[in-house]
């Protein structure tokens, strides 16, 4: 209840004193690539169940001779590439701490894609709810492997309390400020988690199995490939 109480305290307080900075960079998403301004994607969040995760768009939906979207790099303007050095690509994202689907801290949500292929270990990452930052994001960002930062998460997990909630977001504004960790090296963003050497786990929880079921159901909707940061 305690958390609660801070996530809503906080989001209504970004949303207050950031509605200028929401709505010029509304205006400057639209004027780049056009409408919708607003990106969403289908991700897991507590117990694998599936949410819609929005975010303002920074990629073009520029596309080869056949219809398919190009690569990232090229898609990846130097607009979008400034928006998500300053992080406010994520400021929708306190909609959905408002709804009650996300924290303001908590292990950053994934694609539905990845829930079978986390092992049990790495799934308890689900245990809590998602955030917009959270402990890998002040210990690496981007720039750590995925089983590193799965490590972090479920460090986070393991010993969440309000003071350490705190301390994290002291430290992504400072990380923001200096802009650390958007991209991955050699990636225009984050390369994708393609599953471990460890035996992955057996989806068994009737909440992972219904979002994976609609993740296939849904399959052609997640044409645009966004990776967090």
């Amino acid at each position: 209840m305690l958390k609660r109480m801070f996530d809503v305290s906080i989001a209504l307080m970004a949303l207050i004193l950031m509605l200028p900075i929401f709505i010029l960079a509304a205006y400057k998403v639209r004027k780049n690539f056009g409408a919708p301004v607003l990106f969403r994607q289908a991700r897991s969040g507590l117990d694998g169940k599936t949410f819609e995760i929005i975010k303002f768009r920074t990629m073009s939906d520029d596309k080869d001779s056949e219809g398919n979207l190009l690569p990232d790099e090229y898609r990846l303007t130097d607009f979008g590439k400034q928006l998500r050095a300053s992080s406010f690509d994520e400021l929708p994202q306190l909609w959905n701490v408002l709804k009650g689907e996300m924290s303001i801290v908590g292990p950053r949500p994934q694609l539905i894609e990845y829930l079978p292929l986390y092992s049990e270990e790495q799934f308890k990452r689900h245990l809590v709810k998602p955030g917009i930052t959270g402990h890998a994001q002040i210990n690496g960002r981007n720039n750590i492997s995925w089983e590193k930062r799965f490590e972090l998460d479920i460090w986070y997990v393991n010993n969440q309390s309000m003071w350490l909630d705190i301390q994290i977001l002291f430290k992504t504004v400072g990380l923001v400020i200096k802009k650390q960790g958007i991209c991955a090296e050699g990636e225009a963003t984050m390369s994708r988690f393609t599953g471990n050497k460890q035996r992955r786990y057996k989806v068994i929880n009737a909440n992972v199995r219904r979002s994976l079921l609609r993740y296939r159901r849904l399959n052609r909707h997640f044409s645009e490939r966004d990776i967090d940061i």
